[in-house]
């Protein structure tokens, strides 16, 4: 059966480290997987998404409405906008962290309010936490995707916490490791 994981944000965020990582843990674990590259506007600070699916064999790195086992998000609203790919009985995993979009910053709109509240009235499972907050308590701001990729990793109980060191380890600089190691520590909850 095919796993399906989308990580959106905002102008990139770390969402090509997540995917490197997530990709790297799972074919370290022996599934097919494919991954996408970053789609949309990372240079100019708009909404971008990767997609990783995973399972036994795998076809296409495409992930299409109602199929997304867990949305990753970088940022409350572009859970928000993507919650249309979830399935029913499956999680978005976001920080709380709000980034304004073009239309909030030039007075054009306001940015929307209660939008976790607003998504699990609406029958969505949410995981929220301010995983800025945590990364910089890990030494950075930039950490805010491994924070994510700590947070996701409780939902993988298949795959112990130690693997997904590992594959930090193997994935970021050796002069970040532990920054990196820390930022998933505290998205676990540990």
């Amino acid at each position: 059966m095919t796993k399906n994981i989308m990580i959106v944000g905002v102008g990139g965020q770390g969402s090509l480290l997540a995917s490197k990582l997530l990709g790297h843990l799972l074919l370290t674990e022996g599934y097919d997987v494919k991954v996408s590259e970053v789609h949309g506007m990372s240079q100019r600070g708009g909404s971008v998404v990767t997609y990783v699916r995973f399972g036994e064999k795998v076809y296409s790195p495409v992930i299409d409405k109602g199929e997304a086992d867990f949305i990753v998000s970088f940022e409350k609203l572009e859970a928000a906008r993507y919650v249309e790919y979830l399935k029913k009985d499956g999680w978005i995993v976001t920080n709380t962290q709000e980034i304004d979009p073009m239309p909030v910053i030039t007075g054009a709109a306001k940015y929307p309010e209660n939008l976790v509240e607003k998504m699990g009235e609406a029958g969505v499972q949410v995981d929220a936490m301010d995983c800025l907050s945590l990364a910089e308590e890990a030494g950075s701001a930039k950490a805010v995707n491994i924070v994510l990729m700590g947070r996701l990793s409780k939902y993988f109980d298949t795959i112990p916490a130690e693997k997904w060191r590992q594959a930090i380890r193997e994935c970021v600089p050796e002069k970040y490791v532990e920054l990196n190691l820390k930022a998933f520590a505290l998205g676990r909850g540990e």
